[in-house]
């Protein structure tokens, strides 16, 4: 005997799935409640890594039935979606949607439907790579920049490396340049790294020991 089970779920940010059982109640599909799964997951986490839905998978049965409000229950995406009807139409789980009229998108039908709905998808996620290539392509021609601008540029930096060989403190020159300690830290340690120490200066002053020393007269 088949049994009729239905999966809810919302993202983290709202609060209940309440509203979605409420209208699987009002359904001309018998659902018991014990049979209801509702999870509160982002709909950006493919369906098989949701843990209430991969366990409720686990639980069906061929000749089974799953009841969805939305597509989106099923899958992060329409590639997902599909994988996912698939899958489970692989298993012999029909899967009814509430947003398609209730329809099987195990069916013919249905398979047309989700055919429709990934094209659909794919057209539309291409539309928006060329949208934001193009404003890319014309923000570049106006001379705009993208990505995080520098710190501090290379006169404001040497100014940090005086100020700092001066005596200057890390924390007052971060609220004096507005930047982070971090960006003061750095610039800090290049300047070390960058300058020799006393040791090897005193190193270069002195000559080898056992070597002579030519003084050349002008």
């Amino acid at each position: 005997m088949s049994r009729t089970f239905a999966y809810c779920r919302v993202s983290t940010t709202e609060q209940t799935t309440e509203n979605q059982r409420l209208e699987i109640d009002g359904l001309p599909f018998q659902v018991d409640p014990r049979r209801i799964v509702m999870e509160s997951i982002s709909g950006s986490v493919p369906a098989m890594e949701r843990p209430a839905f991969r366990d409720l998978v686990k639980r069906m049965e061929e000749g089974d039935v799953l009841v969805v409000t939305k597509l989106d229950r099923l899958g992060r995406n329409a590639v997902d979606v599909r994988a996912t009807v698939d899958m489970l139409a692989g298993f012999g789980i029909r899967v009814h949607c509430m947003a398609l009229g209730g329809a099987d998108l195990t069916s013919p039908a249905g398979k047309l439907t989700m055919s429709v709905i990934a094209a659909v998808a794919e057209f539309e996620l291409d539309l928006l790579k060329e949208r934001t290539h193009a404003g890319i392509r014309r923000a570049r021609e106006q001379g705009k920049r993208f990505g995080r601008p520098a710190a501090l540029t290379a006169d404001r930096q040497r100014d940090v490396a005086s100020l700092l060989a001066a005596g200057e403190s890390v924390s007052s020159l971060s609220k004096r340049f507005g930047t982070s300690r971090q960006t003061i830290m750095r610039i800090r340690d290049s300047a070390r790294d960058a300058s020799p120490s006393p040791a090897d200066v005193s190193y270069l002053d002195k000559a080898p020991r056992g070597a002579e020393v030519f003084k050349v007269e002008t």
